[in-house]
């Protein structure tokens, strides 16, 4: 899924901001879990592992994944401050949206351009 596909790097970025997605949430699901650790996705070394050829068959997005350090220590052995992944969550959302708004900007033009439009 390189930079040279029909998408670019924009069908990458979509894949890795869908899988943070669900690490965020995984988190502020379990903001009040005893000895819960959260983790993030490294966008930028995710979306480097899927660029790199000859990934396949490898989880790029998993060696991306990195535990997260709090500011502050929970008693309970839990690592989620819940503004931290609200935000990011937030700022993931609306990237998301992004590069899919992109993406169908692009998915139109190329109907148009078939269609001879």
């Amino acid at each position: 899924m390189g930079s040279n596909s029909l998408f670019g790097v924009h069908g990458a970025a979509l894949q890795v901001r869908s899988q943070r997605m669900g690490v965020l949430a995984s988190n502020i699901a379990n903001a009040s879990t005893p000895g819960f650790k959260a983790k993030d996705i490294d966008f930028r070394e995710a979306l480097n592992a899927i660029e790199t050829p000859g990934m396949a068959g490898t989880d790029p997005i998993g060696g991306a994944t990195k535990y997260r350090v709090p500011l502050q220590s929970s008693l309970d052995g839990n690592t989620v401050e819940l503004a931290t992944e609200q935000t990011a969550f937030a700022e993931n959302a609306v990237a998301y949206q992004t590069t899919l708004a992109f993406l169908n900007g692009r998915i139109d033009t190329l109907k148009r351009a078939l269609k001879g439009e």
